[in-house]
């Protein structure tokens, strides 16, 4: 049974090879796929990965005192003193902790509170739209 098998394949117009192939691409056509692969996971994974350590780095750099800011570990905090290397963060009234800089995953942005005066203006415009 395999022998009657393999007679078929070997008879087989489309399974020999004779002479060159007949590629109008010759030697690239066989290394388009992997060059196309290439460009994919660059341009889907490492391109987007550099930008988002770009802004991390410029995030880091920017880090002030007074910033708010979250650590990798959850402990939100402000920040009270800005080193080299490291930072000191207030987290209560009375604690202070020290965290490298590439600790620091995020710095909350805290919105401006309105002064009393905008609020009631606010209001009132909000009332004449209503009528």
């Amino acid at each position: 049974m395999n022998s009657f098998v393999l007679s078929l394949f070997m008879n087989a117009p489309l399974l020999q090879t004779e002479g060159t192939p007949n590629n109008p691409l010759g030697s690239l056509g066989t290394f388009l796929p992997v060059i196309a692969i290439v460009a994919i996971f660059y341009f889907l994974i490492i391109r987007p990965q550099n930008k988002r350590q770009k802004e991390t780095q410029k995030m880091l750099a920017a880090l002030k005192k007074g910033d708010k800011v979250v650590t990798a570990g959850g402990i939100h905090g402000t920040i009270q003193n800005v080193r080299e290397q490291t930072i000191v963060v207030k987290v209560d009234e009375n604690t202070k902790i020290e965290f490298n800089r590439s600790s620091i995953t995020n710095v909350t942005v805290v919105k401006e509170e309105k002064s009393d005066s905008e609020e009631k203006e606010a209001e009132s415009e909000a009332e004449d739209e209503k009528k």
